[in-house]
């Protein structure tokens, strides 16, 4: 019997993949189940935010996320009870851009100035300034005492002062601090600094003074103290600067008096002298002004001479008539007219010739019509004509005019040059005039008694404590508590890259999910499990098999591989339960352990191993000494045997197809209980030689890389893989999946079914 070879990745170095001997029914792929998941994913939008995934990773690591929302919650709460409290004492003031007059003139209102946010700005900046923060300092005579009050350190500063080590050099004493009048004027006016803010009220004049203090006291003092200090170094400035400005701005209104008398009678005298007429705010004179009106008007004449140019050439050449002459004449008649003549002329040709009295007739009427349009043409065109010569003698006459008048507002201009530089000079001295004489006004003005333009609407009375405040706090805690948790679960989540659900086997896999496996507890076992036929692990291996049945077109393959991406991910038990299942229907099953590296099934079936598949493969034994019978009537064994030193080679001779073939003939199923598939050759060749094989998948345990490195391996060895199964999952640590088997559940029939969240 000729075999056919096949290379296997990972194997040795001529290790090759018998062709099938036995001739097994096809099987549908992919199945029913594999192109529907495949059409869910295609209709699938890789741009659309899935929602539902987000909040089953929340619910999935919900104690996490609500873990780390409660330490946080703590923390904010034991930072508000150590920290050392805070008061705030406010003072409200008007700041108007100008003072109210006491003195009004009869019939005038006071004006108020628009909002000016350089103004405000400015004001703020003053209220913050160090100069204001000395003034108040000064005022207050803050003392010694009172700043080493203030310098005291809270419950947080001593829980700090506690860890630190206890030497002198590390604690700073307050007694060491200078206490001489200088060195305490200028640490209160770093305190007032430090607790000073500027709060504007939105939308008006109006300013509130905050100073924060640790003594409500002292906070009080100071934002009065600071609202009074402005007001009085406000009025300071401006008595100062009114007295200076008078005296300054009177000697340089006499100066500018006097020149703006001898430039005004200058420019007069020269205008006289030359006899220039100027118009206009800008001096231009009257020959210009016609020069520039004619300009417009040479320019407008152009543009009429160049339509009636190009209206006549198209007219001259042959070309359309103007289209609005043309609907103003009878050639669109005429033309009507020829075209029935015509199309009743075609009509009788058919019937008569050309000689025919009656067709010789319409072809002088045609004759007639063509005359009538020629002739109408002709006078669209003297019309065309004559419009284009009036325009062209009107640009002529302008031409003439302008050259005219050119020479004429040449010598008037080269005259007005020294005209203009007198008339400049006026302007100038009459603009400084005007400011100088306003700006003396207004400081007269500003020198009279007048109301401060600041006032203080309210003081303050008392100081209300800010800070800390538990319920901020706490809030700000659980909200950041949230937000950390909620990133820390999607962060481990993102980096968790293993196979979880049902979805990511059907998205990085592309395979249809045949079954779903429970995670048992911590005190329960496979064998006690599988036992209690109403358990859901049961259950599920019930479901697997009807899952088979679907499989292919003629039900479950007559010989199936149970596999593994990765060895402890529940294969052994999966095939021994599968076989178990399908005994039950009444089939003859046979269950042969294909691990000949590491077996196990020999212990879950409590057999012992001494003669298996190694004894077979290798010649020493024949098919039947091989089999050995269970506790199920129609469930038989193969177990491994003796470990073999090359399994690989062993499985790749010809006894393992002529095993199967044997098998399948006395049989109705035969389930190999197959090695894992990364890093040996036992499971493709396995794979190349059974009708189907089944991936088994641990939730939460195999990687996406490792299952999917796997099934490319199983794919290369032409394996059919029908599908996977989902062992060891835990809906609550996969993320609340729907349908997945849970104990005590609606699948768990004989017992209380218990509503779980999907």
């Amino acid at each position: 019997m000729s075999e056919e070879q096949l290379p296997v990745e990972g194997g040795h170095g001529g290790e090759r993949l018998p062709a099938r001997r036995h001739q097994l029914p096809s099987v549908a792929q992919p199945n029913a189940l594999h192109a529907l998941a495949m059409d869910g994913q295609r209709e699938a939008d890789p741009d659309e935010i899935d929602l539902l995934a987000y909040w089953r990773i929340l619910v999935k690591r919900r104690r996490l996320v609500a873990g780390i929302a409660a330490a946080m919650l703590v923390l904010a709460l034991l930072a508000t009870l150590v920290t050392r409290p805070v008061y705030r004492a406010s003072t409200l003031m008007q700041i108007e851009k100008e003072p109210v007059p006491i003195v009004q003139t009869t019939g005038m209102m006071p004006f108020y100035d628009s909002w000016d946010p350089q103004f405000l700005t400015t004001q703020f900046e003053l209220l913050k300034s160090r100069a204001l923060a000395e003034r108040v300092a000064n005022e207050l005579d803050i003392d010694q005492a009172t700043l080493d009050r203030l310098n005291e350190p809270g419950w947080l500063g001593r829980i700090i002062a506690l860890v630190r080590p206890a030497s002198k050099e590390a604690r700073p004493a307050v007694a060491e601090q200078p206490r001489d009048a200088a060195a305490r004027l200028r640490a209160g006016t770093g305190v007032v600094r430090g607790g000073l803010s500027i709060e504007p009220v939105f939308d008006s004049r109006l300013v509130r003074i905050n100073f924060d203090s640790a003594d409500p006291a002292l906070a009080v003092r100071v934002a009065n103290a600071v609202a009074e200090g402005f007001i009085a170094s406000t009025l300071e400035r401006r008595m100062g600067a009114t007295s200076y400005a008078k005296t300054y701005l009177e000697d340089q209104l006499k100066q500018t008096k006097a020149k703006l008398e001898d430039s005004e009678r200058k420019l007069v005298e020269f205008a006289q002298k030359e006899g220039l007429v100027n118009t206009g705010e800008s001096g231009t004179s009257l020959a210009a002004q016609n020069l520039t009106e004619l300009n417009g008007a040479l320019a407008t004449a152009q543009n009429q001479r160049i339509r009636a140019e190009a209206r006549w050439r198209q007219a001259s050449t042959g070309g359309a008539m103007p289209s609005d002459m043309l609907a103003a004449s009878n050639i669109g008649g005429l033309r009507q007219q020829k075209a029935t003549l015509q199309a009743d002329y075609q009509q009788r040709l058919a019937k008569f010739k050309p000689d025919y009295p009656d067709m010789q007739q319409l072809q002088r009427q045609i004759a007639e019509i063509d005359r009538q349009i020629g002739e109408e043409a002709g006078r669209i065109r003297a019309s065309v004509k004559a419009e284009y010569d009036a325009a062209a003698a009107q640009e002529r006459m302008l031409k003439g005019q302008i050259a005219a008048l050119r020479g004429e507002a040449l010598d008037t201009d080269s005259r007005s040059i020294q005209y203009n530089i007198l008339r400049r000079e006026a302007d100038t001295n009459r603009q400084l005039y005007d400011g100088l004489l306003q700006r003396y006004k207004e400081v007269g003005a500003a020198s009279d008694v007048r109301s401060n333009n600041i006032t203080i609407i309210d003081r303050a009375l008392g100081a209300g404590r800010i800070k800390p405040s538990l319920v901020t706090n706490l809030v700000l805690g659980l909200a950041l508590g949230l937000l950390l948790g909620v990133l820390l679960a999607f962060v481990l989540e993102f980096l968790d890259d293993t196979l979880k659900t049902p979805e990511d086997i059907e998205q990085k896999l592309r395979l249809a999910v045949l079954g779903i496996v429970p995670k048992l507890g911590a005190k329960e076992s496979a064998a006690s499990a599988a036992a209690d036929p109403r358990s859901p692990f049961s259950e599920a291996y019930r479901s697997l098999r009807t899952g088979l049945q679907f499989s292919t077109d003629h039900g479950v393959p007559r010989s199936l591989l149970v596999t593994s991406p990765s060895p402890s991910e529940g294969k052994s038990t999966t095939a021994l339960a599968l076989a178990r299942d399908l005994a039950q229907l009444g089939k003859r099953v046979l269950l042969i352990d294909g691990d000949l590296r590491n077996p196990s099934l020999h212990k879950q079936v409590r057999l012992r191993a001494d003669v298996g598949l190694s004894n077979v493969l290798a010649g020493a034994v024949g098919f039947a000494e091989a089999i050995q019978h269970t506790d199920s009537e129609r469930l038989d064994v193969i177990l491994a045997g003796p470990l073999p030193p090359n399994p690989a080679e062993l499985l790749s001779g010809s006894k393992l197809p002529s095993l199967l073939t044997v098998a399948a003939e006395r049989y109705d199923q035969v389930v190999i209980d197959g090695p894992p598939v990364l890093g040996l050759a036992d499971a493709p060749i396995l794979a190349n030689a059974v009708e189907g094989t089944l991936l088994v998948v641990a939730s939460g345990k195999t990687r996406i890389s490792t299952a999917q490195a796997a099934l490319k391996r199983l794919l290369a060895a032409r394996a059919r893989v029908i599908g996977t199964l989902i062992t060891k999952y835990d809906a609550k640590a996969a993320g609340g999946y729907g349908y997945a088997y849970q104990y005590d559940n609606y699948y768990a029939y004989g017992g209380k079914p218990r509503l779980t969240r999907g």
